[in-house]
């Protein structure tokens, strides 16, 4: 587990983490936590319903305990005889508690949440700012990857009109084809961009026959389009398969042009391969063949002008829509995407780049061979971000490829397929992942904040490492729906986001703590509370009086003993009344605990007002929202998260985490406690706050769940430096 620390050796096979100031922590196994007191690395404490083994406990608070015993007093008057007993003996420990309590210290209120006091202090694997130091970079110069000077300024701004790097074209005079890589020769020269699917043009060859054979196919596909070419009365033509670079720093370029190379293009041409019926069923799978891959809506989306070839067919016309009936199999929402393009209804930009991510990442490629669903996706997710340095063989051959090598050996290709429809793209790079990529991407396009975004929306199932990674939101809501409030920095080697600007609290598991809160004031209540505290000095004034006058004595006695009896009442009459405003914590439990449960453990008991806490009522996967005329939840979701609770097939367990400041309770279920709170964003009128558990070997947070809480109890959160979301979970 040491060995996970960035930057530092290991000194022991025990469990280590570092602090703030670089210092070596070795500790024992279990899940940890930074305390926010000492902002030192402490076992965690979970109290518990029902407490286990190991580092669960028992509920406890530190409420008043006088308060309690009184309403308790009040409302378990003794019915029968046999009870008797237990309430007198309750009776005698309230009048001792009352002693004790004119001692208790009161609570301070400072109105702030308890912080977290830990940052992000490793390096970043690549970083938005080119001031700071990147381990991509390092890793680049590693693979000899240079950017020649002459393409720097090209790489890294605003590009719709640049040109390809390298056209085939026909010399008229002397009758030949030739390619050319000439700038001012290519863009002088209009051509068609060739779309077609590999496997339909040529086979693999795996032996010396077979690598011949492939030369075959390659060449005639070559005449072939040659004569299309000419059939358009044209003289260039781009095509992957002569036009990609032989070099990985020309491939690089060219997949980073490839958005431009369609939209230059007078006419982007499909090749179809000739079938040996042409019935409706043959033309249905033919078109589908094509619309797999993922480049096709880079493909048909950005060009200009499409066209069709069966064969050495003629060449045919054909727009986007009936594009989307042969070849898509989601029509649904890919004519949305085609609708867009086409300016008949216009979506807003992030819907509309939400639609074609979505739209790509079901196609199929080489290292994603089948469309996935997403459940497998969200596997592929967690696999492939664990394989940040993964190079591919080809980058074992002194860096050399040969040519038309397919763009699908790069891990992030559906990434590079999509950046061609955003303003700034990343350039290529194939030891990078999927997640990094995207990162990148995000990164970017900042008007965009799609990383960002993902940090808030809760998928159905979380991934154990790149955690911020999601396609879904179990609450219903969409990537564009979310207003994001911090900002990536950065991403680590494990696949985290480092995220800035972020404001976060401490969760409290150990015990409900003695907090400070005020109720709304009353004369009435105040006399009570303070008169049940004279008992003892009257009654030792009465034993007093009694030497001096018997009669006299005996009266203010029996009045010591009468407010004695009374003061159940009075106590429980003062505790009670609505409050105000309270100390904000946040504290958890393991387990359900109802409204009634949290509020008398946390402000003790009370006759009238009372609970004073309420359930969510759109706050969590479990919230039911009431139906009569004020919004509040349903206590039903109670039973629910409780049945919820003691079935074993979910994953995880059932946890309750209290909110101090709104007096809101909310039911979740994560794999871990989470000790950590993050403001990321708001959502329809609510904010969105990322429930995380430490890792500190690595010192990264994991996202375990996501709850809708007001977004006004974030201004009562402190602002913390830089923290890591999303890393591998390396300890037991």
């Amino acid at each position: 587990m040491g060995d996970a620390v960035q930057g530092l050796p290991n000194l022991s096979s025990k469990p280590s983490c570092v602090d703030n100031q670089l210092r070596r922590n070795t500790h024992g196994p279990g899940q940890r936590y930074i305390s926010p007191t000492s902002g030192l690395c402490r076992k965690l404490r979970i109290q518990a319903v029902n407490p286990q083994k190991g580092q669960e406990v028992p509920i406890t608070d530190g409420s008043e305990k006088s308060g309690k015993l009184a309403v308790w007093l009040v409302k378990n008057f003794p019915p029968s005889p046999g009870k008797i007993l237990e309430w007198i003996l309750k009776w005698f420990w309230f009048t001792f508690a009352l002693l004790w309590s004119l001692g208790h210290d009161q609570a301070s209120y400072t109105g702030r949440y308890k912080p977290y006091r830990h940052r992000f202090w490793g390096q970043m694997w690549s970083a938005r700012s080119s001031r700071e130091y990147a381990l991509r970079s390092m890793a680049l110069k590693g693979h000899r990857m240079p950017i020649k000077p002459r393409e720097k300024c090209d790489l890294h701004s605003i590009t719709h009109a640049l040109h390809p790097r390298q056209l085939v074209v026909y010399d008229r005079a002397r009758s030949l084809w030739y390619k050319t890589d000439d700038a001012a020769e290519i863009v002088r020269h209009p051509y068609i961009a060739i779309s077609y699917r590999q496997s339909d043009v040529f086979t693999r060859g795996r032996d010396e026959e077979g690598r011949r054979r492939e030369k075959e196919q390659r060449e005639e596909f070559s005449r072939t389009i040659q004569k299309a070419t000419m059939a358009q009365r044209l003289d260039a033509y781009w095509l992957d398969l002569e036009c990609i670079g032989s070099t990985l720093e020309e491939k690089n370029i060219d997949l980073y042009r490839m958005a431009d190379i369609y939209r230059g293009a007078q006419l982007t041409l499909i090749t179809m391969p000739q079938s040996a019926g042409d019935n409706q069923e043959n033309w249905k799978a033919r078109w589908e063949s094509w619309g797999g891959r993922v480049w096709t809506l880079p493909e048909a989306l950005l060009s200009d002008k499409l066209a069709y070839m069966i064969g050495n067919g003629p060449i045919r016309e054909v727009t986007l829509h009936q594009l989307a009936n042969w070849a898509y199999n989601r029509y649904d929402e890919e004519t949305a995407i085609i609708n867009a393009y086409n300016g008949k209804d216009p979506l807003e930009r992030l819907e509309r780049l939400s639609l074609l991510k979505s739209a790509i990442w079901r196609r199929a490629s080489t290292s994603v061979p089948d469309a996935p669903t997403p459940s497998s996706e969200l596997t592929q997710v967690a696999v492939t971000a664990a394989q940040c340095y993964t190079v591919p063989s080809f980058l074992q051959q002194n860096g050399e490829i040969t040519p038309g090598l397919p763009s699908e050996a790069y891990p992030a290709e559906r990434v590079y397929a999509l950046m061609g429809f955003f303003e700034h793209r990343i350039l290529p790079n194939p030891i990078e992942t999927e997640l990094q990529a995207l990162a990148r991407l995000s990164m970017a396009n900042d008007s965009d904040r799609i990383a960002e975004r993902m940090v808030s929306l809760l998928p159905h199932s979380i991934p154990p490492t790149a955690c911020w990674y999601s396609d879904e939101d179990a609450y219903g809501a969409n990537l564009w729906d979310i207003e994001p409030q911090v900002q990536v920095a950065g991403l680590t080697k494990n696949g985290a986001l480092v995220l800035d600007g972020c404001v976060a609290a401490a969760i409290r598991w150990k015990n409900f703590p003695d907090i400070a809160f005020e109720r709304n004031p009353s004369v009435r209540r105040a006399v009570s509370g303070a008169l049940p505290y004279l008992f003892w000095g009257i009654n030792i004034l009465g034993i007093f009086l009694i030497n001096l006058s018997r009669a006299e004595g005996i009266f203010i006695i029996i009045v010591a003993i009468v407010l004695l009896f009374a003061a159940p009442f009075l106590i429980g009459y003062s505790e009670s009344g609505r409050i105000l405003y309270a100390q904000p914590w946040l504290i958890g439990v393991k387990g359900v605990l109802t409204t009634e449960q949290v509020s008398e453990r946390l402000f003790g008991g009370a006759i009238t007002s009372f609970p004073r806490t309420f359930y969510t009522p759109s706050g969590s996967l479990w919230s039911i929202p009431g139906e009569l005329e004020h919004r509040m939840g349903d206590g039903e979701q109670a039973t629910l998260a409780l049945l919820a609770d003691n079935e074993g097939e979910w994953r995880g367990h059932m946890y309750t985490l209290v909110d101090t400041l709104s007096c809101t309770i909310y039911y979740f279920r994560a794999e871990r406690p989470p000790t950590v709170a993050v403001f990321t964003g708001t959502e329809g009128g609510m904010g969105r706050f990322v429930l995380c558990s430490e890792t500190c070997a690595i010192n990264e947070l994991h996202k375990e769940t996501v709850l809708r809480m007001p977004s006004h109890i974030h201004k009562a959160m402190l602002p913390c430096d830089w923290i890591a979301i999303g890393g591998l979970e390396t300890e037991p």
